[in-house]
C-alpha cells in the first residue's frame, strides 16, 4: 500500500475548474492557492510564499492541496479544523486515505469521470491522470455537496462516512 498521493512527475499548478467552485462556494480561505491566478477560490489565499499549512485558518477552507507526499498533512490540517472540502485524487488505497480520511472524513464525494483542471493562465488542461473527490469533514460541507448534486452541477457518489 502506497502511502502518498502521487502526480506525474511535473511541478505544474493546476486549478480547481470554477464550475466546481461555484457550486461548492463561497469559501473563506484557500491555503494553498497558486502566486497568479486567474479568479479567486477564496476570500483570502495562501500561497507557497506564506506557507499556508503553519499559518492560522479561520472560515470555510477550500483545498486543493499540492499532490505528493505532503497531501496528508493537508488533510491532517482540515480534518481538525473541521470546515471546508478538499479535492485529492481518489487514492483509496494509500495508508493516508485511510488515516485521514476513510477514519476522520463525513463523506466523500466521488466524481463520475476524471477532471480537467485549469493552468494557471486561465487555460483548461487535458483530463487528469486520476479520478478525483471531494472530502468534507462536516455536515454544512457534506449538505453543499449534496445540494451542488441535486441541482446538476456535479456529476458522481456520495457516500457518508
Amino acid at each position: 500500500m502506497k502511502n502518498f498521493n502521487s502526480n506525474t512527475a511535473n511541478s505544474q499548478e493546476w486549478l480547481t475548474p470554477p464550475d466546481i467552485l461555484r457550486a461548492l462556494g463561497p469559501f473563506d480561505l484557500d491555503p494553498c492557492a497558486p502566486v497568479s491566478r486567474p479568479w479567486d477560490m477564496a476570500a483570502r489565499h495562501y500561497t507557497v510564499l506564506d506557507d499556508g499549512l503553519s499559518k492560522p485558518w479561520q472560515g470555510r477552507v477550500w483545498l486543493n492541496p499540492p499532490y505528493g507526499s505532503e497531501v496528508f498533512s493537508w488533510l491532517e490540517r482540515l480534518a481538525d479544523h473541521r470546515s471546508g472540502l478538499a479535492l485529492i485524487f481518489a487514492r483509496t488505497e494509500t495508508r493516508g486515505f485511510h488515516r485521514t480520511i476513510w477514519a476522520k472524513a463525513h463523506a466523500v464525494f466521488f466524481f463520475c469521470g476524471r477532471l480537467r483542471f485549469f493552468h494557471v493562465n486561465g487555460t483548461q488542461g487535458g483530463t487528469a491522470n486520476a479520478p478525483s473527490c471531494l472530502v468534507s469533514y462536516g455536515d454544512d460541507d457534506t449538505a453543499s455537496i449534496a445540494a451542488a448534486l441535486d441541482a446538476g452541477h456535479i456529476n458522481g457518489r456520495l457516500v457518508l462516512l
